[in-house]
Parts: structure tokens; C-alpha cells; sequence
């Protein structure tokens, strides 16, 4: 009901038509859902994963932790691989990727995250390589030392561009006209940003030794934290945006995933002794990122579908703007 509308009544006069209820524009949503399928959640996934561990793998080489460092480097390497896979896979084809370096447009959350996993993807892959290089015959024994000279380097850029990478996407998301993820702008990078620290912090956990482990649960435990608060309070901004977040197929994706993400997070506390309880916490927390991620792409969707989520903040804004004009 509108402000005029109230005042109508509170003067005991009546409208001569009721309220018009806006369901559809001719037949048609509001706002359109995004052609994308689960292959974007997917590849927001990976890319959290994968940044994350590139800062693992980066921080193991300099402190010389060198089973943390494998699994690092390994995890960057497939982990972004995964996720181009995922992303040419919903693009069609490989040459769209190409086409999209062909400008650097600072307003747009797409370009600079095609140019920042640019740059991400060949020094993760060439940090990653280096740990097989072993794998190689003889013959290519320069190829090795090659690998070997680079890999520091190539790890610490990789490490360098990766909090781009764990949160673009998000900026991405708030970009769009999608009620939901427009809505949740403000919280969603620090959501994406835990997400990515649990998930290559479990990873970490799930694939290394307890004596290495430390700092993989250390940002496992910081990420589960992280992620956990920042979804608290951007659900707590949203307002109705909210409610796909809480109800249907996106719902229960995300309290799975919150439970799960936070029962690694307990595991964790009590993995340093336990090798099979660490990496129970690891599966646990990817299984809870990787939850939310498709959790947040459902909500958005639902939230494109169903128009009363753009009408009726609008309707609320209009009100408040009339309201303060006659007041």
C-alpha cells in the first residue's frame, strides 16, 4: 500500500479501483535471468579455490614448507584449469575468451577480470608445472631447470593477482540488473573472499601433512569466519532481495552449505592431532563453499523470475521520495 494510499484511508475515503498488483510487463519478467548455467557457478567456485591456494602455495615456497607448497601450486594449477573449462564451456567457444582481451575497459567487472585471469592463469600454470617437472625424461633436463628458475617468481604473481580473482566475480554478479545479487553488492566480495579462503584452506588440509598444515587451516578457519559474517550481515542488508536466499532450491543449498561450512570450521579447531578429522574439515569446508556459490547464482535466478523483487523496492522508494516531498 502507498503512502497516499494510507492517507486515503486514514480520511475514510474509499478508491474508486483497488490497487493494481504488477505480476508481469505484457507477459514478460521484469528483469530478464541471465543466460548463464551451472557451469558460472562452477567456475566462480574453482577460481576461489584457486586463488586461494596460489597464496598458499606462494606463502609455503617462502617458508619453505614444501608438501604445502605442492599442494598449493597443484591445487592454483588445477583448480584454474577446472574453472576455464567451466568458463569456455558456458561461453561456446574458446575464441569468445580471446575476443574479450581485445579492450581494457576499467568500469567493466568483466573486462578486468578477463585480463586480471590473464594474468592469474599462465603464472599459476607455470608455478603448478614446476612441481612436475621431476615427471620429465632426461631429454629435457633444461626444460626442468627452466621450470625451476621461474616458479618462485611465477608463484608470488600468481599470489599477487588472486584476491582479483577470488572476488571479481562477485563484483560481477552485483553489477547485473539482478534484484538479489544487486542487492547484496556491498557483502558479496567479502563473501567470495572467505568462500575462496575456506575452500583452498580445506584443500590445503584435505591434501597435506598435519605437520605442514598450519597455515592451511589457519586461513580455512579465517575464511570460514569471514565468509560466515559477511553472509550474515549482507543478508541482513538485502531486504526482500533476501527471501530467495531463504526459501526454495536456493535456500537449502545455502544452509547446506552454511552447516557444512561450519562444521569444518569446528573440525578445525580440533584438526592439528587428527589427520582423518583434518580432512574430513577440508571436504567439509569445499563442500560449503562450493554450496554457497551455487546457492548465491539460484537466488539471483529466482530473484530475475519473480518480479515482485524489482516492483516492490521501486514501489518502496517512489513512496518514500513522495513522502519526503510532502512532508
Amino acid at each position: 500500500m502507498t503512502v497516499v494510499s494510507r492517507r486515503r484511508r486514514r480520511r475514510g475515503e474509499q478508491p474508486m479501483v483497488p490497487e493494481a498488483e504488477f505480476t508481469s510487463y505484457y507477459g514478460r519478467p521484469v528483469v530478464k535471468p541471465t543466460p548463464w548455467g551451472p557451469a558460472i557457478p562452477a567456475y566462480m567456485f574453482f577460481g576461489g579455490v584457486a586463488a586461494g591456494s596460489a597464496v598458499l602455495g606462494a606463502g609455503a615456497d617462502l617458508t619453505r614448507r614444501l608438501a604445502l607448497r605442492r599442494v598449493g601450486r597443484l591445487g592454483a594449477l588445477g583448480a584454474i584449469t577446472l574453472g576455464f573449462v567451466a568458463l569456455v564451456d558456458d561461453l561456446g567457444r574458446p575464441t569468445r575468451f580471446g575476443n574479450m582481451l581485445r579492450v581494457a575497459k576499467p568500469t567493466s567487472p568483466m573486462s578486468m577480470g578477463t585480463w586480471i585471469l590473464t594474468v592469474f592463469g599462465p603464472s599459476a600454470g607455470l608455478a603448478g608445472a614446476a612441481e612436475l617437472r621431476h615427471l620429465l625424461p632426461r631429454r629435457l633436463d633444461w626444460l626442468a631447470r627452466l621450470l625451476g628458475r621461474f616458479a618462485r617468481p611465477a608463484g608470488i604473481a600468481s599470489a599477487v593477482t588472486a584476491p582479483g580473482i577470488a572476488t571479481y566475480t562477485a563484483v560481477l554478479l552485483a553489477d547485473t540488473a539482478t534484484p538479489a545479487w544487486h542487492e547484496a553488492r556491498l557483502g558479496l566480495p567479502f563473501v567470495f573472499a572467505g568462500s575462496a579462503g575456506s575452500a583452498s584452506g580445506g584443500l590445503g588440509m584435505l591434501a597435506t601433512p598435519l605437520a605442514e598444515a598450519g597455515p592451511a587451516r589457519r586461513m580455512a578457519l579465517g575464511g570460514a569466519v569471514l565468509e560466515l559474517a559477511a553472509q550474515r550481515r549482507m543478508e541482513a542488508g538485502m531486504g526482500l532481495a533476501a527471501e530467495p536466499l531463504r526459501q526454495g532450491r536456493a535456500g537449502a543449498l545455502m544452509r547446506t552449505g552454511k552447516a557444512l561450512t561450519l562444521a569444518g570450521a569446528a573440525g578445525t579447531l580440533v584438526a592439528s592431532r587428527h589427520r582423518l578429522l583434518a580432512m574430513a574439515a577440508g571436504a567439509a569446508l569445499l563442500a560449503g563453499s562450493a554450496l554457497a556459490r551455487f546457492a548465491i547464482f539460484e537466488a539471483g535466478q529466482a530473484s530475475a523470475r519473480d518480479p515482485k523483487y524489482t516492483v516492490v523496492p521501486q514501489r518502496e522508494r517512489l513512496d518514500q521520495e513522495q513522502a519526503h516531498r510532502v512532508g
